[in-house]
């Protein structure tokens, strides 16, 4: 499989790079381990922030709101009960739940394969040398236009080092992953992705043959 190849300069290559297609040649003929890859990775994410009180943590309600008979209205013993405005709640977040999703390792790696296959077949993928800009913001800017990135940029490199996040930082909807960290959730999310040729060779042995 070929595709388009730039020089560090952004300028077309002669020669295209060949992808691997026992990783960017895979059939996808069932996406659901594709949804659940991508939902583990958000679930495994997410930060248990939410804690609500019971009635029992509520401040207040020590004092009978009126006395048990005669009033003709309902009986209550506190005035934070869960019915009531300012009570408690029932059966709300303690802050100890736990939303992790276990996939193995081999399903996420078939996972990964699909989910590149599919950026293939859409032709999200673009092959750069190298991405040579010194760290700075302004030439990356004008090197991912060269080379026709656009929108939600996702970087793959061989080594992610402060040097090429100084330079991407900045860059509104751009992502610098490091090649064996490439998940479904970036790839899927991403418009354009640009790889190296060093963590394009990364890649195909990290998912390539029967891995």
């Amino acid at each position: 499989m070929a595709v388009s190849t730039y020089t560090s300069k952004g300028a077309k290559a002669t020669t295209p790079a060949k992808l691997d297609k026992d990783v960017f040649g895979v059939e996808v003929t069932n996406h659901q381990l594709l949804k659940d890859v991508y939902v583990a990775y958000l679930a495994n994410g997410r930060e248990n922030l939410a804690v609500t009180k019971t009635r029992g943590l509520v401040s207040g309600g020590g004092k009978k709101p009126w006395k048990q008979k005669g009033t003709g209205r309902a009986r209550f013993g506190s005035s934070r009960v869960p019915i009531w405005r300012g009570g408690g709640i029932t059966f709300g977040p303690t802050g100890n739940e736990n939303y992790k999703k276990t996939v193995n390792s081999k399903a996420k790696r078939v996972a990964t394969r699909q989910a590149l296959s599919l950026a293939s077949e859409a032709g999200k993928i673009s092959i750069i040398e190298a991405i040579d800009t010194k760290g700075k913001v302004k030439p990356t800017v004008e090197l991912l236009d060269k080379i026709g990135a656009t929108r939600r940029i996702l970087i793959v490199v061989d080594n992610k080092d402060a040097t090429i996040v100084r330079a991407t930082n900045n860059i509104p909807n751009v992502k610098v992953v490091q090649a064996t960290y490439v998940s479904v959730y970036d790839v899927l999310n991403a418009d354009s992705i640009v790889i190296t040729k060093p963590s394009l060779e990364l890649i195909s042995n990290w998912l390539g043959g029967n891995k």
